[in-house]
């Protein structure tokens, strides 16, 4: 089967895996990897929300970015290719840009974890703000552009990051709500070069974030995480 070996190293907890919940936000490059992982880790439900489409110049870095997707909706390319991998997996679409008209779509179901890989500040501001409200556990990603160096990633809290432009504007952003500061996060300390009216990205940047959170999410399932 699919997941046999998977199933040499957790056993039983297959099941519990196949019975989880996933909203992921952002099917980029760290989405795009986080949401394709989550698959084949056996993950039963995943509710994908994106409003944007392939473009020509995501294929350097984004794992749903072919020749053959560009001008596709992302969110239709990523049901097609989840039920190629897991054909078991249930995969929920939400073709929007998430913002304060929208804040409560994405909770008409259980959820048990959403992990957030958008680029709009205001988004993620509010997803926290939601998550938190509903007693919902979240995970985010910060900035993953203009950056060489994977091995400076680390999951924290986002009131203990530090040289991330991103985290910085988004602590900004939450200052008058301290316990919002304890949302875990995965950040980079490496400084990114300097913006130049867009951001680049490398291949090997992007995708370990999203596999990192992949692994933390998967892992605190599983009970295998340590807090740091």
């Amino acid at each position: 089967m699919e997941f046999e070996r998977e199933k040499l190293m957790i056993k039983e907890k297959l099941e519990l895996l196949k019975n989880k919940t996933i909203l992921v936000l952002g099917l980029g490059g760290v989405g795009g990897y986080v949401t394709e992982s989550l698959a084949r880790c056996g993950i039963g439900h995943l509710i994908l929300v994106d409003y944007d489409i392939v473009d020509i110049t995501n294929i350097n870095r984004q794992i749903i970015a072919l020749h053959s997707n560009i001008g596709k909706k992302k969110t239709d390319c990523f049901k097609e290719r989840i039920k190629d991998i897991n054909p078991n997996c249930l995969v929920e679409t939400l073709d929007i840009f998430y913002g304060i008209d929208n804040k409560d779509i994405l909770f008409d179901k259980k959820i048990d974890y959403v992990i957030d890989c958008c680029d709009s500040l205001e988004s993620k501001k509010l997803l926290i703000e939601e998550c938190f409200k509903r007693n919902i556990k979240i995970i985010c990603s910060m900035g993953t552009g203009n950056k060489f160096h994977p091995e400076f990633f680390s999951i924290t809290t986002l009131k203990k990051t530090e040289y991330d432009p991103l985290a910085k504007k988004l602590r900004f952003l939450l200052k008058d709500e301290k316990e919002l500061l304890n949302t875990k996060v995965i950040y980079s300390k490496e400084k990114p070069l300097p913006y130049e009216g867009k951001i680049g990205s490398i291949a090997y940047v992007p995708s370990v974030a999203g596999l990192m959170l992949t692994s933390y999410v998967i892992n605190e399932f599983l009970g295998e995480n340590e807090e740091k």
